[in-house]
């Protein structure tokens, strides 16, 4: 048994061991949700953290999503103007190049500045930020993931967002090399001569038509009739068209069935559902 003496020192030793916090509110995820929250509680006089396993603040949209891609789309537009429509204009610029290096250079600064600028909100809100997987030990109590520290809240907000899903019966998983999610497209370290884009939706159209609009042969394969199915049909029409123009190719209402990697080749197989 232990005597008062022994269990004095062994709660300060593991008071040393583990660092525990108390906190009003702890946000767990420091994406545009959790990093809004935070911001917000830390402006209501509440002591707040945000854990946040990235390592940058402003969850996917930031740093694999929204952001990256819209900055990517800029670029690769003016890429497509100055190949296509400056010669209308009476803009001669000869063969139009472009270094693929620099231009993910570019994305990648767009995005850092932000997320810095996320980090100077927490400073300025007095919200701390802890980088790490947090793991509840109970109600209460959070645990961060190889490390020695302890969080405990009053209040806790889960924010933790979404990652990307693997194609339904095992097809091709993402191995993000040949097999990639749309945060492996942001990440390239070429242009794909082919690039096949499975889904027709926001996502899949954005990176498509940009690295169509950088050489690359897109084909896009929909299981619906229309791209953009959760849109107006009148959207969607009118989108298909001038997605088109930059030179993508649709297969509408196909769906995959399978697939499979030869060499540096990835052979996709395709049912047809117009013929039923």
């Amino acid at each position: 048994m232990f005597t008062r003496l022994n269990k004095t020192l062994f709660k300060q030793n593991i008071r040393k061991y583990f660092s525990s916090t108390d906190y009003d509110v702890c946000v767990i995820g420091g994406g545009p949700a959790g990093y809004i929250a935070a911001i917000k509680a830390g402006q209501k006089g509440l002591k707040t953290v945000c854990v946040e396993k990235r390592g940058s603040l402003g969850g996917t949209c930031l740093n694999v999503g929204c952001i990256p891609s819209k900055a990517l789309l800029n670029i690769s537009h003016k890429v497509h103007e100055a190949r296509h429509n400056f010669s209308d204009m009476g803009i001669d610029l000869g063969k139009v190049t472009y270094d693929f290096n620099k231009i993910m250079d570019k994305k990648s600064r767009v995005v850092t500045s932000l997320t810095k600028g996320i980090e100077a909100l927490f400073k300025k809100n007095k919200v701390d930020y802890v980088i790490g997987h947090g793991k509840f030990r109970d109600d209460k109590t959070l645990s961060i993931e190889g490390e020695n520290r302890i969080i405990k809240a009053k209040n806790y907000i889960i924010a933790t967002g979404s990652e990307p899903n693997n194609l339904p019966g095992g097809i091709l998983p993402i191995d993000e090399n040949r097999i990639i999610s749309s945060t492996g497209a942001l990440s390239l370290k070429e242009v794909p001569k082919r690039l096949i884009v499975v889904g027709g939706g926001v996502i899949g159209l954005e990176l498509g038509s940009v690295y169509a609009r950088l050489g690359s042969h897109v084909d896009v394969v929909e299981y619906a009739d229309r791209v953009l199915p959760a849109f107006d049909k009148e959207v969607s029409d009118q989108f298909l068209k001038v997605m088109k123009k930059t030179h993508l190719n649709f297969y509408l209402s196909h769906k995959v069935i399978g697939g499979k990697q030869e060499g540096d080749n990835v052979k996709l197989i395709t049912e047809n559902l117009k013929v039923y």
